[in-house]
């Protein structure tokens, strides 16, 4: 069921013609732009930095298409860093089905923040958001900044634009394969 509705996305994508740069990005391409999507990150919250050297590893996923008319989907391209070092690429998909019209582009940044969600990701053959793993995905308190206290979960994720963190969206049902 997941990949028939996952090709009806991918189906949208193209008659859009959002997805071929996604699908076509090269290492050297997910690097820079994850190297950019860390700065804006950090620029979006002074707190990103400190959770991102407290992670055991981190998803960077610097561009998601995300597009819906009736069914919709989103697709990204991105790499996980651990220590400073990216060691290995990976796709994020997810599917919907509901009232959607339109496109948009979003980066997400997961951190895997104990070892043990880093290995229980890392030992997947094909990552599901909520099933195999909880995220919690922060958004910003009354002050506009994050505690860094209260954030106790060994996954956390951000999903923003370039306007900043977005709000009131989910991680849940993604698929994060290795390429």
């Amino acid at each position: 069921m997941f990949r028939s509705i996952l090709s009806i996305v991918f189906s949208v994508f193209f008659l859009l013609g959002i997805a071929s740069p996604a699908i076509a990005a090269s290492n050297a391409e997910i690097n820079a732009k994850s190297k950019q999507a860390l700065k804006e990150f950090y620029r979006h919250s002074s707190a990103g930095k400190q959770l991102f050297q407290q992670a055991k590893g981190a998803l960077i996923f610097p561009e998601v298409y995300k597009a819906g008319f009736g069914i919709g989907g989103e697709y990204g391209e991105g790499k996980l860093v651990e220590n400073g070092r990216t060691t290995g690429y990976y796709s994020i998909a997810a599917a919907s089905i509901g009232f959607q019209l339109g496109a948009q582009v979003k980066t997400e940044i997961i951190l895997f923040m104990t070892d043990k969600a880093l290995r229980q990701f890392k030992q997947s053959d094909g990552w599901e958001a909520g099933v195999d793993g909880s995220v919690a995905v922060v958004t910003l308190g009354a002050g506009g900044e994050i505690d860094t206290s209260t954030i106790k979960d060994p996954i956390i994720g951000f999903i923003f634009s370039n306007k900043g963190l977005m709000y009131n969206l989910s991680l849940e049902g993604s698929k994060i394969t290795r390429k």
